[in-house]
């Protein structure tokens, strides 16, 4: 059934002709209800454009669309990455199966609950780390995509917990600068190189690779003695005579979706122990439960409905993400891969082309770093972005001191909550150019902490509200072909750099302004 032929999607966009005005209507009565926790979160949705009667209808339109029974097919191993007819890559989608190995209370795994493959990929690196840990201090990942923006988002996020002399870095872009100023800032001997491709033949990271290779060679030091892989089983580098180990990603675990599997666990653990993945686990394997609740605290389900709301029947075509946070610097970035890699798409699962709006625009930055730059469009510029904002109640290290009467912290936690206020009241003036006119809506996901635990069960939460909204638009979250045509097209401009194809006039014209003086 189409998205746009549901009974309450006409309700909703009846509601969306009157929608509620918050620079009238927002108060403490109102910041207090509009409320819902799990876990130890809190979303606090008083400042988004809704009331009960609207939040009651996106939940009737969850149900007419099946999203909770469609989440519990997707974590039960239903093929869901498919579209109806059409060649696709007809699998399941199981990266919620990576973490999906926990007694309740603990982070103690119970191999009994565990998907055997995953956990037999644990012990393989628990065993590995024994030995690699004591013989290297860094670890370079050599990845692109989601190989790259979610390990790395993580890995900046809880740097506070690195183990003493361990660092990680990484090398993403096929640009050479991206590979040689990390090699020429490192200690090579005791630095321990992981390329991850699930086929084994990702140009990008093949080829960075094989400038780490020449360099150890150059250095007088055997890659073989400094590389791992993390691949498919049997993939070209699955192969032991190139790496010290080959670490297993699974054909239903898709790169956006693949950091709480080997893809991110060989370097979070390395840098952080094995403790601290197993909290990382733990915290996205809860989240992954809660997804499946059919109630209003459903976390990520409420954020995808009031995210459907804002896009297809307020017409709002971008979101900002902003963690007053700092060390979720890198995170939009890997949430911006999530989403739109996700859900930019224009046709449903049966193959058909839609005539409404899918994924927004994902753009962030750290607060409160971000008011000192777009802000002011956000205010009083001319498109409406709605605010997803992520809030801790402590920081990390605990250290702070009081300037003027507070906390760095508590400086920190007053502007994201007067940035909400002031972007859903507004402010009158008799100045135009200070007219501030309000009605932007924002949510704050609230928490303690920024630890591991927490940190995977944001991690979930957000893969989770995505898959949600594709769930409900009834299109594909979990392939990615718009990836593939500057691929191949990139592929036959590089025959011309080898000189194998020179008749290709569209890519020599690109060329041709190399060669300009």
């Amino acid at each position: 059934m189409s998205f746009d032929s549901y009974k309450s999607y006409k309700k909703l966009n009846d509601f969306a002709k009157n929608p509620i005005d918050l620079t009238k209507n927002l108060d403490v009565k109102r910041i207090k209800e509009f409320e819902i926790s799990a876990m130890n979160f809190k979303f606090l949705y008083a400042a988004e454009r809704v009331t009960n009667e609207v939040i009651d209808e996106l939940f009737s339109l969850a149900k007419e669309a099946k999203a909770i029974d469609k989440m519990k097919k997707m974590q039960d191993g239903e093929t869901v990455n498919a579209i109806r007819g059409y060649e696709s890559e007809n699998r399941q989608v199981l990266h919620t199966a990576m973490r999906d190995f926990f007694e309740d209370k603990n982070e103690s795994f119970n191999a009994k609950n565990a998907s055997n493959l995953a956990y037999q990929e644990i012990l393989k690196l628990d065993s590995f780390l024994k030995n690699a840990a004591t013989k290297f201090d860094n670890i370079v990942q050599i990845g692109i995509g989601g190989s790259f923006l979610g390990p790395k988002a993580l890995y900046e996020a809880l740097k506070k917990y690195s183990k003493r002399n361990k660092k990680a870095y990484f090398i993403a872009n096929v640009d050479p600068d991206d590979s040689f100023s990390i090699l020429n800032e490192i200690d090579l001997k005791k630095t321990l190189f992981v390329t991850v491709s699930k086929s084994g033949t990702t140009l990008e990271t093949l080829t960075n690779e094989e400038i780490v290779r020449n360099h150890l060679k150059k250095h007088g030091l055997n890659p073989k003695d400094h590389l791992a892989s993390i691949t498919g089983k049997n993939s070209p580098m699955d192969d032991p005579e190139k790496y010290l180990e080959s670490f297993y990603i699974w054909d239903y675990v898709g790169g956006r979706y693949s950091v709480t599997s080997m893809v991110g666990a060989v370097l979070l653990a390395f840098t952080f122990g094995m403790d601290n993945l197993k909290k990382i686990l733990h915290g996205a394997s809860n989240m992954d439960k809660i997804a499946l609740k059919n109630s209003y605290d459903n976390l990520p389900l409420f954020s995808a409905l009031i995210g459907i709301w804002n896009r297809n029947f307020l017409n709002y075509s971008t979101q900002a993400i902003i963690p007053y946070s700092q060390p979720l610097l890198y995170f939009p970035l890997h949430l911006q891969q999530l989403d739109m890699e996700s859900n930019g798409k224009s046709i449903d699962k049966d193959g058909k082309f839609i005539n409404f709006k899918t994924g927004p625009i994902i753009f962030g930055d750290a607060g409160t770093n971000a008011q000192h730059s777009f802000y002011q469009s956000l205010h009083q510029g001319t498109d409406i972005v709605p605010i997803e904002f992520l809030g801790f109640k402590n920081s990390q290290y605990n250290q702070d001191i009081v300037v003027k009467g507070t906390t760095s912290q508590q400086k920190l936690l007053s502007n994201l909550f007067a940035q909400s206020l002031a972007f859903s009241i507004g402010k009158k003036d008799e100045n135009p150019n200070k007219i501030f006119l309000g009605n932007r809506p924002n949510h704050i996901l609230l928490t303690d902490i920024l630890d591991p635990y927490t940190m995977g069960a944001v991690l979930s939460y957000y893969e989770h509200k995505v898959a949600f909204q594709g769930f409900i638009w009834n299109i594909n979250s979990f392939d990615q072909e718009g990836v593939q045509l500057g691929k191949k097209l990139a592929d036959k401009i590089l025959d011309i750099f080898s000189e194998k194809n020179k008749n290709f006039e569209l890519g020599q014209a690109f060329l041709n302004h190399l060669n300009k003086k």
